[in-house]
């Protein structure tokens, strides 16, 4: 099991003690002071639509979400980040020949690592099937969801986005892939196969990924509350919860 924890977003800027110890530490006071609204609570989510645990974590939190008392006054931002940013288009190797290239061991140890993702993802509802997925770069499919964010679809790009990576063993870097994608979750085909061939989108994605950068992020799923609190890893829902319930109350809203 993941290690249950809430972290500061910029680590080298931790304040001494935490205000409680099961969940918030707070982040430094010009950070927390501007996006934090009394009546609204922001949760930014950076996420790359190629990791395992991204798609895991989204449900976690989506299922605790449902839970907190004051959902109708969250508001959740979805943000760009790219595991590999230097990846090719389509990698030569498939999810196991990628692992054991980048940790070693054999093809039945990575085997058995991403079976105990498999395994994690169903109990959360996910059928992963990782013989399918196509390694490459998703810097296309981050372009994609900074359109959707335009048109106030971006949570429905993210969502069809990682189904179509990791049950559906869809090419993300594929441009007609995107766009069958796209018109799914109701965007106009023209205006997107537009978009992929032009460079739109581009600054908004590195700016994305600066942020987290800034932040102190260097792996996801990252949750940041009201820039106060930052979450890391797919934590259960349990987890998400508490620190949703906590957090409201540190804001002193009602």
């Amino acid at each position: 099991m993941l290690r249950m924890r809430l972290i500061p977003v910029a680590a080298n800027a931790l304040l001494p003690a935490l205000l409680h110890a099961q969940f918030l530490q707070p982040l430094p006071v010009d950070r927390a002071s501007k996006t934090a609204h009394m009546d609204t609570m922001t949760i930014e989510i950076w996420s790359d639509v190629v990791c395992p645990f991204c798609y895991i974590g989204k449900r976690e939190f989506e299922n605790a979400l449902q839970q907190f008392e004051h959902r109708e006054n969250v508001t959740v931002v979805w943000k760009s980040f790219e595991l590999d940013p230097q990846a090719p288009e389509r990698s030569e190797h498939d999810m196991y020949g990628m692992l054991v290239s980048k940790y070693g061991g054999t093809r039945d140890d990575a085997r058995a690592r991403v079976q105990g993702v498999v395994d994690r993802a169903r109990t959360v509802g996910l059928d992963y099937r990782m013989d399918k997925a196509i390694i490459g770069s998703s810097f296309d499919a981050h372009r994609l969801i900074q359109f959707a964010k335009t048109k106030g679809l971006g949570a429905e790009a993210e969502e069809r986005l990682f189904k179509a990576y990791f049950t559906e063993g869809v090419h993300l870097a594929d441009h007609t892939s995107l766009i069958r994608i796209a018109v799914d979750i109701g965007l106009d085909a023209d205006e997107v196969k537009g978009m992929l061939a032009s460079t739109r989108f581009t600054e908004e994605v590195r700016a994305e990924e600066r942020e987290a950068q800034q932040l102190g992020i260097r792996g996801v799923p990252f949750f940041v509350i009201d820039r106060k609190y930052g979450i890391s890893g797919a934590q259960q829902s349990a987890y998400f919860l508490g620190a949703l319930q906590q957090a409201w109350t540190e804001r002193g809203a009602k």
